[in-house]
């Protein structure tokens, strides 16, 4: 197999769909992209089969934890891949909306208009209900898509992507609407990102040194958060059993993501009193800590924490935790350390409150929640094809809108510019 063909002809055939793609019906799409939920469950088994090889060969390269159960395709898995292509459909199509309109003093009618991206090439890891998100929301935004995902999730990519080729055959619609790069060579990936002639958008999922891979070599637009150190902030006003819930959410639900919280910040009005209740149901769960000298004042036997934990995106049952002097010292440090992901205050005060959420330069800005909810399907995005922390064209989690740009359009009677 030519590898350099192969990427060649899925970039020049899924320019030919995106043409198609633009100008699609809605009850179209959402035919298909119903049918393929349909497709999804009915297939179960045969998904999940094809998942046990790249599961049975994830162990053989001794693969983490973490990555297996990113990769693993469950029950609930098919379940949530099905019901978020079913939200999908059933959100407003961002194609040909027009967002804005004014009266020129000379007459003229302007508007702006939302229209597809084009082609949209999206590379990402283990995950593969990431194929489903990503082709459900590329497919609804009237955009052609090539998917490539991590080599070890090849099987289960492939046999989702066949159910999804079978679906818009049914429906008479071109096939390389949606394709997925068929190969695990590493090589495919710099060749995508070479399209700059057919390839409009590159959106990379995954750990930092892919995204910092495809930064440094894509000549293609790319939309990237690199890693999620995410904080919460107990204020001095801060409901104890409120943000011990919080916390603990925040951490221990599912650590391996990249909205987990990574570093806890304590007002010392508090520390005393809720670091130790805090630090017992941590180390119930299993999650060790990493301190300021404060908090290991506290917190005796806690392991002292290094400038390098504040940055650190941990992507497991580790936190760094710190006492500040005040609500300025908690966004000082956010801001010298976070990533522009996530961050999150518990509080009492609204005034605190106003101020955290106009202050922080974060993607979701949280008062009184868990980090956990910076996910689109949560925010009701419906799937989400990823969170960007870049500020150009789109922050924050990607829904439909998000891709999507919008065109001028101006309406006149005659007018002719002097």
């Amino acid at each position: 197999m030519n590898i350099e063909s192969v990427i060649l002809e899925m970039a020049r055939a899924a320019k030919a769909a995106s043409i198609w793609m633009a100008r699609c019906p809605t009850a179209q799409k959402n035919k298909v992209l119903l049918n393929i939920a349909d497709r999804i469950e009915a297939e179960a088994a045969s998904i999940q089969a094809e998942n046990q090889k790249d599961l049975d060969r994830a162990r053989d390269l001794g693969l983490s934890d973490a990555m297996i159960d990113r990769l693993t395709v469950k029950d609930a898995t098919i379940q949530s891949m099905a019901q978020g292509l079913r939200e999908v459909a059933a959100l407003d199509d961002p194609v040909g909306a027009v967002t804005k309109t004014w009266t020129r003093p000379n007459g003229l009618e302007v508007s702006r208009m939302r229209i597809p991206l084009g082609v949209i090439g999206i590379i990402y890891e283990s995950r593969p209900n990431v194929t489903i998100d990503a082709a459900g929301l590329c497919f609804k935004s009237g955009n052609a898509v090539i998917l490539r995902g991590g080599s070890e999730a090849l099987h289960s990519n492939q046999a989702l992507a066949e159910i999804i080729t079978r679906a818009l055959k049914a429906a008479d619609m071109p096939e390389k609407a949606v394709q997925i790069v068929p190969v695990r060579d590493r090589e495919a990936v710099n060749i995508l990102l070479a399209q700059e002639a057919f390839v409009d958008l590159i959106i990379p999922r995954g750990g930092e040194s892919l995204i910092r891979f495809v930064v440094e070599n894509s000549r293609i637009p790319v939309l990237k958060h690199y890693k999620g150190v995410c904080h919460v902030f107990v204020d001095e006003s801060a409901d104890l059993d409120m943000a011990e819930e919080i916390s603990f959410n925040a951490k221990v639900q599912r650590p391996g993501v990249c909205n987990a919280m990574e570093t806890l910040l304590v007002h010392r009005t508090v520390a005393d009193e809720f670091l130790p209740r805090m630090a017992r149901r941590f180390a119930a769960a299993g999650v060790a800590l990493r301190g300021c000298p404060e908090t290991c004042r506290i917190l005796t036997g806690t392991s002292p924490a290094t400038e390098a934990d504040w940055y650190e995106e941990y992507l497991d049952l580790v936190l760094a935790v710190r006492v500040v002097d005040d609500m300025d010292a908690a966004v000082a440090h956010m801001t010298q350390y976070g990533s522009s992901h996530t961050e999150a205050i518990v509080t009492s005060d609204y005034r605190r409150a106003r101020r955290f959420v106009r202050e922080m330069d974060a993607s979701v800005v949280l008062v009184n929640a868990s980090t956990r909810f910076n996910d689109g399907g949560q925010l009701g995005l419906g799937a989400e094809i990823g969170i960007s922390t870049s500020k150009l064209h789109a922050f924050g989690p990607m829904g439909i809108d998000e891709l999507t740009t919008t065109k001028f359009v101006v309406f006149g009677d005659g007018q002719i510019r002097s």
